[in-house]
């Protein structure tokens, strides 16, 4: 399959140009020419297949043509070796845990497949791969370890100062070897600038070879596809049921896998797009006017985005119109005050304790299922486990959150950050030198 910009459709690449380009030179982002449809005979067997077994078979369904089989076996046997269970919270309403990965954040799928399919790339180059990524949070945290000791792959990973929790910090920060953390001063837009603006810079271009990690990235979001699909296997009946998908969003790479799968035949009725007061795109469903802005920093942090990459794949998969993508998409946005009184209330109801994004995504599918009751089973995305969070979570619910033992780990480590300012030539300067 062929990969085009989304600035110039008439320039496409292989996948293999589009994994480790990571962008364009036109500053659009790569996408697929088709999206392949999914076999009836695949959601009859769906029931009865693993996590694993069900991303083989959507993997190889995308990526078949480009990757060997057993290379593709091998990728997804590694990558894709923990669960990601859909636990009741209502009668009508779901979560899919996506947090029981290695930084228990729901990007360690993508970036544990990239890291690997990136890595058979490269094999046999004599320059070594330089990934660049910017995070809000989770981004970091997973890219820098699905691509720990990688060979052939060295990682910078740009994080705002100060705009993220301290164990996200300590995940990002504390990994030496192949892994780098720089501590930018300014914010998450900020951060996604720098990485930008660098891999289309023609001196950095004829210095290394770099990509990206962020959902710029196609290899992450393919991927990301997966998870939609064992979401639905865990519904009883799932081809006879109206159900909705609520997708707490930043730079909606996650809800963008998520209607790539629709688009390849996912049974989902609606999905939602919840953010934060961050909320350009439900302002641009609402008017048809998209208006990127400043970002503002809110306790749900990897959502403060204030011009997300990916809104230029949503255009791209509904042909610029607002009213195609109002068909398969419904926007909300809430507050801080919102964002906690969600966890507050869903621990006294039912001891479900929520981490400040999922809280976002319960608000969603709440707010959409009482507009449109004929919905059967809503689904939010928990993204992130709530002891990451536990500055915020803990003073709503009144008592600690017990932290699991691979977070524990980090904390006892030192942060190996070095702080830089947002201006694009020290950055520059410092990959250069």
């Amino acid at each position: 399959m062929r990969y085009y910009s989304t600035a110039n459709r008439r320039h496409t690449v292989s996948l293999k140009e589009a994994v480790l380009n990571g962008m364009p030179a036109d500053h659009g982002l790569y996408m697929p020419e088709s999206l392949p449809q999914i076999p009836k005979n695949f959601f009859r067997d769906l029931p009865d297949m693993t996590f694993q077994a069900l991303s083989f078979e959507i993997a190889n369904t995308m990526l078949g043509e480009d990757v060997p089989l057993n290379i593709l076996r091998e990728i997804i046997d590694d990558a894709v070796n923990f669960e990601t269970p859909l636990v009741d919270i209502t009668d009508k309403i779901k979560t899919l845990e996506l947090f029981h990965g290695p930084t228990l954040a729901f990007k360690d799928v993508g970036a544990r497949f990239m890291s690997r399919l990136m890595a058979y790339f490269i094999r046999g180059n004599d320059r070594p791969l330089n990934i660049l990524v910017a995070t809000s949070g989770d981004t970091g945290s997973a890219v820098a370890n699905g691509f720990y000791q990688v060979p052939g792959i060295n990682v910078i990973v740009l994080y705002p100062a100060g705009k993220i929790s301290l164990i996200q910090e300590k995940q990002i920060a504390t990994i030496s070897e192949n892994v780098r953390a720089l501590k930018v001063n300014g914010t998450f837009d900020d951060c996604q600038r720098l990485v930008k603006a660098a891999l289309v810079d023609p001196d950095i271009q004829k210095a290394m070879t770099v990509s990206s990690a962020n959902s710029i990235n196609i290899a992450r979001l393919i991927p990301q596809t997966f998870y939609y699909f064992n979401a639905i296997r865990q519904v009883p009946d799932f081809r006879h049921k109206n159900i909705a998908v609520c997708v707490p969003s930043g730079n909606f790479g996650n809800l963008t896998a998520g209607l790539m799968a629709k688009k390849m035949g996912l049974p989902v009725a609606r999905f939602i797009a919840a953010t934060n007061i961050n909320h350009v795109v439900p302002d641009y469903l609402k008017s048809g006017e998209f208006t990127p802005r400043a970002s503002i920093q809110t306790i749900s942090n990897a959502m403060d985005v204030g011009n997300p990459s990916n809104f230029a794949r949503m255009l791209a998969l509904y042909d610029d119109s607002v009213e195609n993508m109002r068909a398969d998409l419904a926007g909300e946005y809430f507050s801080d005050a919102e964002t906690r009184a969600a966890i507050a209330a869903i621990y006294d109801s039912t001891g479900y304790i929520l981490d400040p994004h999922g809280a976002v995504s319960y608000n969603g599918i709440n707010t959409y299922l009482a507009r449109h009751p004929e919905t059967e089973t809503g689904i939010f995305l928990e993204t992130a486990h709530p002891a990451k969070f536990g500055e915020i979570v803990e003073p709503v619910i009144g008592k600690p959150v017990a932290i699991p033992e691979r977070l524990e780990k980090f904390l006892e480590r030192p942060i190996l950050s070095r702080a830089i300012s947002s201006a694009y030539d020290e950055f520059k300067e410092l990959l250069l030198t």
